[in-house]
């Protein structure tokens, strides 16, 4: 490469200026030089050269383990970051070039500085990766030596270096997908390093035991080498128990068990590496457990003693969560195996729970900071099950899985506990919070899973008047902030269990909680809010085992407390850092979609909250909040507009500017958003609709608004609104044609054709035959030539219900004309391999009535099917008729009484996602029609009655036993008779 190191190494100096001008230009200067051969090898080169400052030499090494992320393998690389497929890949290293860099990797780490070697480290790994060992198998040779040499020198930094190369190269065994070409790695790897790594394991060990009285200095490369064995030892074992570990079993376990029971110096007890090594022992123990506990039973009851022992012994290190979390776990993992009586005397209990659990849920110095400091933080891991490898949670596990077995003495330790910590508390509120704050968690963490037959560990009304219902109705909302955070998340766990009668008295004192200074406490306020407006009864319907859901409450509930809600709720969004309060606006969406808001409050809602959305657009940032920032604007809209016509233009004030904000600054990320509301908007207004609705019908229309799919759904959404609302706007200025060609560039592709449909089906409902009639062909042409190669359910589906539609709107001859108009005949091509089948497969309420009722009306009228030599045919559609109406009829408003539980797994992007409350309200067209089987067998019993006899012999001869017996049902259910 014809650039020179004192070249290289400038750029590199100048990338770290603070400096934007020569920092950029440095950058830019390097990307330059990225793609020319001999790059890579220069970086490396340079990384190795002694005379380099050290901070050049690290910014290098960066460098060239990012640049092999990308040009080693670069295609792999684009497909690994999903980058689009037009953009190019950068050109791969050249092969000589690579055999060089392969060369020197392993010697150049080890002669690394300390703070560089990490980085070669992780460059041999990205190597290793797409060439170990197929295209590179003198590396696992020369790490092998390397390390013996290295370990008979006491060298353990090229020790360590080479043991961290080493975990890398083995850490896919844990990660991949097991196959034979994974084994076959495997293997190659054992044959190789199994031998050396337990060697080099049981040198280091003897070192240890010799300096066991020396200085932590000295102790602490030894420490991270056993460390480093250990990972290797869980990846080299976590697919299977190989023969070589089998064999030396005895030797491994020897030393884990030294490890974690030998008690060394206090200042060594203080280092976070033996913790850390402690913890791997602890992960590798807990693997055997899982994965080899026929192998691995008889040391069990040594490991077991020791570990809990360990867990009583306090420490201080760095690592000593990791290392609790990790011992527990593998406890937690004996107490549920059939080794169990390990646990089941009662003085192991009660040391268990009154030395390990019980310390480890009580509140630490390191929770109260993170309460006040991270309050994002404290909640996803306190209230959104990530807590999983915390002390408090992973104790409360070993305390269930003990009670799996030994449940009554579990519970009774449990409640003495609870009872000692109130009572500890009552002492001294003040001083002895943390006392109650600990029972509270202790009765919430144990409490059973929904389905499960466990009991709960106390009187859940009883508890909760006497030891939460006083913290809920403390005047001072700011006092003792994570006591009240333990009592609102009660309230929101045990809300199905707490009556009607007490959540009303409290729901002012929920309201005040939203005024709290602490993040986490008004967080916790508008979460339990949120939640006891999702709470359902079972209510079983009289005279029958027909079990429904009924919200709990409704808005006559909260009508009452809704001026002071909406006022708290808003108030709390400019507490600092809850300006993007997920929680909050979550509750603000969930109220306004419950609760009946009059014109004066809803006026001052949808200010507030358009304000808040003319900020978001700044800098949209946290996508969770802002799709429940829109799910609570259209809440709003759908609740209070329908109620009040009058209110629409106070909407239209307050929206419109910020709406068209979006589109005309291009905030991609909303754009779908803002679709659904104007939609919502077309939707409530009467016509004519004013100028700015026009105005947006013409940008709706536009092929450019249609280029990102993103959204497409939310065009869709729009645009079947104003062909509702406004049908005879699509006379003028070609915009029917318009419409149509749209519909027909959606139909081609999978992800956008029932969308095409949806914009078909909602043109035939508004408009008469003598408009859309003359499309009808092109139409026909596009949806046809796509099911040559489409013929999956969905859209055939979706087909049968647009041609349904047609022959309800229009009538059975003018839907067979048209086909036929394309194809003499092709009509009844269509009927036998697609409508027929999948008649049956049709789903939703609304469609299962337009689709039965079309093919009744098929049978009854056509002159196709009426045509005695389609006679088969026409039995067999009346089989799919019957089997369509058999089904039962869960299809029915399951979210028509419930609030939806909206998923937080939104992402940045401008992909849609819809509006709960936004959604599109469903017309039946068949209005006229009560019940679609009435209809049938009525139908069916006046075409009998004009032919006596024939139809009741191909009902007989084509329509199959079961469906004939519910035919006859019908018939006598609605005194009908087919002659």
């Amino acid at each position: 490469m014809d650039i020179s190191p004192e070249t290289l190494a400038s750029w590199f100096l100048q990338s770290l200026s603070p400096e934007p001008h020569p920092r950029r230009a440095a950058e830019a200067s390097l990307a330059a030089a990225a793609d020319r051969p001999g790059f890579a090898l220069a970086l490396l080169q340079l990384v190795a050269a002694p005379a380099v400052d050290d901070q050049i030499r690290l910014a290098a090494a960066v460098h060239f383990k990012n640049h092999l992320r990308s040009h080693w393998a670069p295609s792999t690389a684009v497909a690994a970051e999903e980058a689009p497929s037009s953009a190019p890949s950068p050109p791969p290293i050249p092969a000589p070039e690579k055999e060089q860099i392969k060369s020197l990797l392993v010697s150049l780490m080890l002669a690394a500085p300390p703070r560089v070697q990490p980085q070669l480290s992780e460059a041999l790994a990205v190597v290793s990766a797409h060439d170990f060992p197929q295209s590179w198998p003198s590396l696992l040779p020369e790490l092998v030596a390397s390390l013996r040499n290295a370990a008979a020198a006491n060298d353990y930094r090229a020790v360590n270096g080479l043991l961290g190369a080493a975990a890398s190269l083995f850490a896919k065994f844990r990660i991949s997908f097991d196959n034979n070409a994974l084994r076959l790695d495997l293997k190659y790897c054992l044959d190789g390093f199994a031998a050396p790594l337990l060697e080099v394991f049981l040198k280091t060990s003897r070192f240890i035991a010799a300096n066991v009285a020396g200085p932590p200095e000295t102790l602490r490369p030894l420490f991270e080498s056993q460390r480093l064995c250990c990972e290797i030892f869980h990846s080299l074992n976590s697919i299977e128990l190989p023969e070589f570990f089998e064999e030396h079993m005895r030797e491994w376990m020897t030393e884990f068990l030294a490890y974690l029971g030998t008690a060394y110096s206090p200042a060594v007890e203080s280092e976070g590496t033996l913790d850390a090594l402690r913890a791997s022992v602890c992960e590798n123990l807990q693997l055997y457990m899982e994965k080899n506990e026929e192998e691995f039973k008889d040391y069990l009851n040594d490991f077991a003693s020791t570990v809990w022992k360990l867990l009583m012994t306090p420490g201080s290190s760095p690592s000593r969560d990791q290392l609790t979390v990790t011992a527990i776990k593998f406890l937690t993992t004996v107490s549920t195996s059939v080794h169990h009586s390990l646990f089941s005397s009662p003085e192991v209990l009660q040391r268990i729970c009154s030395s390990i659990v019980f310390p480890n849920i009580r509140l630490r110095d390191e929770d109260e900071e993170l309460f006040e400091i991270n309050y994002i933080e404290y909640i996803r891991r306190d209230i959104e099950g990530s807590d999983i490898d915390t002390r408090r949670r992973i104790a409360c596990e070993l305390l269930k899985g003990i009670a799996l077995n030994y449940k009554e003495q579990v519970t009774a330790l449990v409640s003495l506990q609870i009872q000692e910590m109130l009572k500890v508390y009552a002492a001294n509120p003040g001083e002895n919070w943390k006392e109650k704050d600990s029972a509270i968690y202790l009765v919430v963490a144990l409490s059973p899973k929904a389905g499960s037959s466990s009991g709960y560990l106390v009187d859940v009304e009883s508890f909760f008047t006497s030891v939460i219902v006083p913290e809920l109705q403390e005047q001072d909302v700011n006092s003792a902030p994570m006591l009240k955070a333990g009592a609102l998340k009660f309230f929101t766990v045990f809300r199905d269990q707490i009556p009607k009668q007490a959540v009303m008295t409290l729901l002012p004192h929920l309201a005040r909680f939203l005024m709290s200074e602490s993040n986490v406490v008004h967080s916790y306020a508008a979460n339990c809010i949120e939640k006891l407006l999702l709470v359902k009864d079972r209510i079983t319907v009289v005279g029958s085992n027909v079990v429904t859901l009924t919200p709990r409450y409704g808005s006559l509930d909260i009508n009452p407390f809704l001026p002071q809600l909406m006022t708290n709720l808003f108030n709390a969004l400019q507490f600092s850092e809850s300006q993007e309060n997920p929680y909050i606006m979550k509750c603000i969406m969930r109220v306004l979609g419950v609760g009946n808001v009059n014109s004066e409050v809803a006026a001052h809602c949808i200010s507030r909250l358009a304000f808040v959305l003319s900020e978001i657009c700044k800098n949209p940032r946290n996508p969770t909040f802002n799709h429940y920032l829109f799910e609570s604007i259209a809440a709003l809209i759908g609740r209070s507009c329908e109620n009040d016509q009058a209110l629409i233009p106070v909407f239209e004030a307050s929206l419109f500017p910020v709406l068209q904000k979006i589109l005309v600054d291009d905030v991609t990320e909303f754009w779908p958003y803002a679709f659904q509301i104007f939609a919502q908007l077309v939707e409530m207004s009467k016509p004519p609709l004013s100028n700015s609705y026009m105005l947006l019908f013409h940008v709706l229309l536009s092929p450019e608004s249609w280029k990102r799919q993103g959204n497409v759904p939310a065009l869709v959404r729009l645009l079947q609104a104003y062909l509702q609302k406004v049908p005879n706007e699509l006379k003028n200025e070609g915009r029917l044609h318009q419409v149509i060609q749209i519909s027909m560039s959606l139909l081609p592709a999978s992800k956008t054709e029932e969308l095409g449909f949806y914009v078909l089906n909602t043109v035939v409902e508004n408009l008469s035959f003598d408009i859309v009639g003359p499309y009808f062909r092109d139409i026909w042409s596009t949806i046809f030539t796509r099911l040559q190669s489409r013929r999956a359910v969905k859209f055939v589906n979706s087909l049968v219900i647009f041609m349904s539609l047609i022959l309800i709107k229009h009538g059975p001859s003018i839907l067979v004309d048209s086909v036929d108009a394309l194809q003499k005949g092709l009509f009844m091509q269509i009927l036998q391999p697609f409508w027929i089948p999948n008649l049956k497969l049709i789903s939703g309420a609304i469609e299962m009535k337009l689709a039965s009722v079309a093919a009744t009306r098929l049978i009854c009228e056509s002159p196709v099917l009426l045509d005695p030599s389609s006679s088969e045919l026409w039995g067999k559609m009346l089989d799919s008729i019957i089997t369509l109406l058999a089904q039962p009829n869960e299809y029915k408003g399951e979210q028509e009484n419930n609030e939806p539980d909206i998923p937080e797994t939104l992402g940045y992007t401008a992909a849609f996602a819809r509006l709960h409350y936004g959604g599109k309200k469903e017309e039946d067209p068949l209005k006229e029609i009560r019940d679609p089987k009435e209809f049938l067998v009525t139908s069916l019993s006046r075409l009998s009655a004009r032919s006596p006899g024939r139809y009741r012999m191909v009902i007989e001869k084509c329509v199959d036993p079961a469906n004939q017996a519910a035919l006859l049902q019908l018939c006598t259910t609605f005194n009908c008779a087919i002659v």
